[in-house]
């Protein structure tokens, strides 16, 4: 299959002026312009990948990009199937592409939409530094991303309202009389990761209770990290009452290290999660968690992406859904606890 390197190496140019021409941007020299073209008739790249923009023909294909392991995550298995309900209806097909972590091998996101001509991009689980996403925020094709908070004249974003989530899982913590709380979660690489973290600073300022950085410990989402990130809070001189974990998977995590330390769940530290993944009711202690509603995620991503696509002069949605705070049985006062 013919690539835009395959392309890029036969018109002695780089990628992202191949990139440039298919999408027609106008400071391409012209010769240039017309090299690349011909090159691209002789390999056939696309299948009329030139001109699509033009003509305004719907190849009814909309891809969606992301990162390789993450689709196991129940969060995104579940939001792809509602989004895929609402655009079956419409007769679209799905499409999925695999993203490599090391972004030197690979080619930008925009320039693997036009190559395989697809009417709209949807992104779940790519981290907000990945370098290759900078395209799609000046691209001509429609574009929605699921916790990604990217905007451009055709890109949108939709995300769980994090901070107001974080903030009630922190409030209900202190409801119970809990002020040591720890917080485990990805600071910086995602934006659910980073607004869960100003949820937790927010509502720690709010009720006037120290921040402590030896109690933030990071977390990639995973059980692993969540394990891992517990035996480091457990090494701290004082031990928090509560943990609050960024995701669900990481709070089960913590179970497992919080178990093998000695400590039960919620008689010696209480735990709060994020997601209400299925599991989380299934566990033991059943998890007290803040949930996300990943079908609403999924099936407003599909409308909004339809609508771009369906019009081209709409100003590029931003949506935030809201979350709700599941008590379950992982929480104690911390009175209770030592009574």
């Amino acid at each position: 299959m013919t690539t835009l390197s395959d392309i890029a190496k036969r018109a002695g140019v780089s990628v992202a002026t191949v990139s440039r021409v298919i999408n027609e941007y106008p400071d391409v020299n012209e010769a240039t312009r017309v090299k690349v073209k011909k090159v691209i008739t002789e390999l056939g790249y696309g299948s009329g990948a030139l001109g699509k923009g033009r003509d305004g023909v719907k190849t009814m294909a909309i891809g969606v990009f992301y990162t390789v392991g993450h689709l196991t995550h129940p969060f995104f298995k579940d939001v792809l199937e509602a989004f895929w309900q609402v655009i079956a209806k419409r007769g679209y097909d799905m499409l999925l592409f695999t993203l490599s972590s090391d972004e030197s091998e690979a080619e930008d996101f925009n320039s693997r939409a036009v190559g395989r001509n697809l009417d709209g991009i949807l992104l779940v689980s790519v981290p907000r530094v990945d370098a290759r996403i900078g395209n799609l925020a000046i691209g001509s094709i429609p574009c929605m991303s699921i916790d990604l908070d990217l905007v451009g004249a055709r890109a949108g974003y939709l995300c769980s309202d994090n901070v107001a989530g974080s903030i009630q899982a922190m409030d209900y913590l202190i409801s119970m009389g809990h002020s040591k709380i720890a917080f485990i979660g990805d600071q910086f690489q995602t934006k659910p990761g980073h607004d869960r973290l100003m949820g937790y600073r927010r509502s720690l300022d709010e009720h006037n209770l120290p921040f402590r950085p030896t109690w933030v410990r990071s977390g990639d989402f995973s059980e692993v990290g969540g394990y891992e990130a517990t035996k480091r809070l457990l090494e701290c001189e004082e031990r928090p009452t509560a943990i609050f974990c960024a995701g669900d998977l990481m709070a089960i995590g913590a179970m497992k290290a919080l178990h093998e330390a000695g400590l039960n769940v919620p008689d010696d530290i209480s735990l709060v999660g994020f997601d209400d993944i299925d599991l989380a009711s299934y566990v033991s202690p059943s998890l007290t968690t803040i949930r996300q509603r990943r079908n609403e995620i999924g099936e407003r991503a599909a409308q909004c992406l339809l609508q771009m696509i369906d019009e081209s002069q709409i100003i590029p949605p931003i949506v935030t859904v809201p979350t709700e705070l599941i008590v379950r049985e992982s929480v104690k006062s911390p009175t209770e606890t030592q009574g």
